[in-house]
């Protein structure tokens, strides 16, 4: 199962960013449909609150959902009636990553939120077509990110990769070339051959050129098949 990241689009709560490194803010809203049509329902987090509490252990934080980088640890997290309130602790006198992000986000560079999931349980929304409530989710761990992209939700979908720059092109419907439509696909998780990587650039992408207007949207869609 693919671990996904959905982006919060609000910004952490810079007053609450102190000499110590503590960070508050909201990981995750409910009820807010996103540019892939999925919006996080109440109670999503309700398992994965419960299992962490019991095992009595810290959410991870993360830098920018590399999971070789961990920064700092989540020590509250909750739902309340607006989505996933979380308060963590920036290791910035221990770790160098996290000293650097500390920085970014007193000056307001590093200023959103971001969960790392699992999808459990899903379903059609009853009253609007072509919408999915995400009921369930494990929740795996919550990074302090750049910005977000793909409109109002502010939302970005990856998989982990040895090319998170293709990645942030394809979320924000940047044309990619043949060439990095090849790299893409000869990294993890694909792993293709270069002479596969090369044939499915070649049958399915029309030699990387395809119709600009459909650029963002052949993006989207690779993203979306990647998910399964």
């Amino acid at each position: 199962m693919t671990l996904l990241t959905k982006n919060s689009g609000l910004g952490l709560d810079i007053k609450a960013v102190g000499d110590d490194g503590v960070i508050e803010g909201y990981a995750s809203t409910f009820n807010v449909i996103d540019s892939y049509g999925e919006m996080v329902a109440p109670g999503a987090f309700k398992a994965s609150i419960a299992a962490m509490r019991k095992a009595k252990r810290g959410l991870k934080m993360l830098w920018q959902h590399d999971s070789h980088q961990p920064i700092g640890i989540w020590d509250e997290y909750e739902e309340d009636a607006k989505g996933l309130r979380v308060v963590g602790r920036l290791f910035k006198d221990a770790v160098a990553k996290a000293a650097e992000a500390y920085a970014l986000i007193r000056e307001g560079a590093l200023d959103e939120l971001s969960i790392g999931y699992r999808e459990l349980e899903s379903a059609p929304h009853p009253d609007q077509r072509g919408v999915t409530v995400l009921k369930k989710l494990d929740l795996r761990e919550v990074s302090p990110v750049t910005f977000g992209a793909l409109g109002q939700a502010a939302r970005i979908d990856t998989v982990k990769s040895d090319h998170p720059d293709l990645i942030q092109k394809l979320v924000a419907g940047v044309r990619l070339s043949e060439r990095e439509w090849e790299r893409l696909l000869k990294a993890e998780p694909f792993g293709l051959s270069n002479s596969q990587a090369e044939r499915a650039v070649r049958i399915n992408l029309k030699n990387g050129q395809g119709e600009p207007d459909d650029t963002a949207n052949t993006g989207l869609a690779f993203l979306r098949a990647l998910r399964g």
